[in-house]
């Protein structure tokens, strides 16, 4: 089992101009190789490998970058092009591997056989020997204990300006295993990141990123500040760099609270996770009735919880946990009466379930996870097609 330890580490003004440097022309690297591409080249890895020597003839700076960095921009760009067509194969539409822009920072990996660890002592290597040496190797400091051993090192930076070694190591610790064949079927929301009940008749509530309304304000607060001043002036400059740390930094507080939430969801004694299964058609679509309240969108787009990447976290967290992650139509469930089956229109505005036939009230969410479950256990299969025309409207909800 692999795990990453996120570090960060001090490094001078000089070894700070050092790791730019290399970026740089990593980064340039990578968007030339992906500029031949979009102008109809075919992509080799092969062929990507032998102008290695030609871009080293058109610029002699990158001889001082370390030479597996320069080996590893290739293999990202061809696990990118990789990924891209694999998604045409199967009928999808995705977006073309994109360039890295200048204000981000390329990530550095490094091979692990490659890097020196003393104690709190990080030493990165550049390119070059002897007397072709341009540039002197990296010592950084960690702020934490490095793990022992590991197979490879990232070096990224924040929007802080702050500089991260991430530890790639293999534990040999089982993962604990759950002792019984019992699931837990959860219900993704927009009031709560999600809402889950076990065979065992539990119920367990899971909030979510509730700040992203005060980034949301602030953001807007300078942007609103941004259109008053001159474009391309230095204020306006200003501001637009305050408007992406403030960005960087909410994205960073939104991953941390959902690898969070998926961590604690997978720790559960349950055997199977059962999930609602949200298709990106859905996920976009606007509603045939808009009402007052919900303005026509449909509710994965009302919130930002960012749940296709949180479905992503429990898949990968599950299989270190030796658990079975299942996605459920969720299709009718929000509408469907947990207890006798009475199928009514439930507006998003409309938090709680009313039974007008079996008397029963419930809380929106517990009843939408009720659901899932005994469709699960009920093995019940997808729907047929001649129903994928009665989509679902935020009027009616899910």
């Amino acid at each position: 089992m692999l795990l990453a330890k996120k570090i960060r580490i001090k490094v001078s003004p000089r070894d700070a101009e050092t790791l730019e440097f290399m970026q740089a022309k990593c980064r340039a690297l990578y968007n030339g190789h992906l500029g031949q591409l979009n102008a109809g080249a075919k992509w080799s890895l092969y062929d990507a490998k032998k102008t290695r020597q030609q871009s080293r003839q058109v610029d002699p700076a990158i001889n001082a970058v370390y030479g597996k960095l320069l080996h590893e921009v290739c293999f990202r760009l061809d696990e990118a092009m990789q990924a891209f067509v694999r998604r045409v194969k199967v009928g999808e539409t995705p977006g073309f591997p994109r360039y890295h822009p200048r204000q981000k920072f390329f990530t550095l990996k490094y091979p692990g056989m490659d890097i020196q660890v003393q104690g709190q002592h990080l030493v990165l290597p550049t390119g070059g020997c002897g007397k072709t040496k341009r540039l002197a190797n990296i010592h950084a400091t960690l702020t934490e204990t490095a793990p022992s051993p590991f197979q490879e090192v990232a070096i990224s930076k924040d929007a802080q300006g702050q500089y991260y070694a991430t530890f790639l190591s293999e534990t040999t610790t089982s993962p604990p295993q759950a002792d019984d064949g019992s699931a837990i079927a959860y219900d993704l929301g927009i009031k709560t990141l999600a809402t889950g009940y076990s065979t065992t008749g539990r119920f367990l509530h899971i909030g979510g990123f509730t700040a992203y309304r005060w980034y949301n304000k602030q953001r807007d607060k300078i942007r609103s500040l941004r259109s008053q001043c001159q474009k391309g002036s230095r204020r306006y400059r200003y501001r637009t760099m305050v408007y992406h740390r403030i960005s960087e930094e909410k994205r960073r507080k939104q991953r941390d609270s959902l690898h969070k939430a998926s961590a604690f969801l997978t720790r559960q004694a349950e055997r199977a996770i059962v999930l609602g299964d949200l298709s990106q058609p859905q996920m976009v679509q606007k509603s045939r009735k808009a009402t007052k309240r919900t303005k026509g969108l449909h509710r994965s787009v009302q919130n930002e919880w960012g749940l296709d990447q949180f479905i992503g976290m429990i898949q990968y967290k599950a299989r270190r946990y030796g658990k079975d992650v299942y996605l459920i139509s969720e299709r009718y469930t929000s509408k469907d009466c947990s207890g006798c089956g009475y199928r009514q229109d439930m507006p998003l505005w409309k938090r709680t379930y009313r039974c007008p036939q079996c008397g029963l009230v419930m809380d929106r969410d517990d009843n939408s996870a009720r659901n899932i479950l005994a469709r699960f256990l009920a093995r019940l299969g997808p729907y047929p097609a001649s129903q994928q025309d009665d989509v679902l409207s935020a009027n009616s909800g899910i």
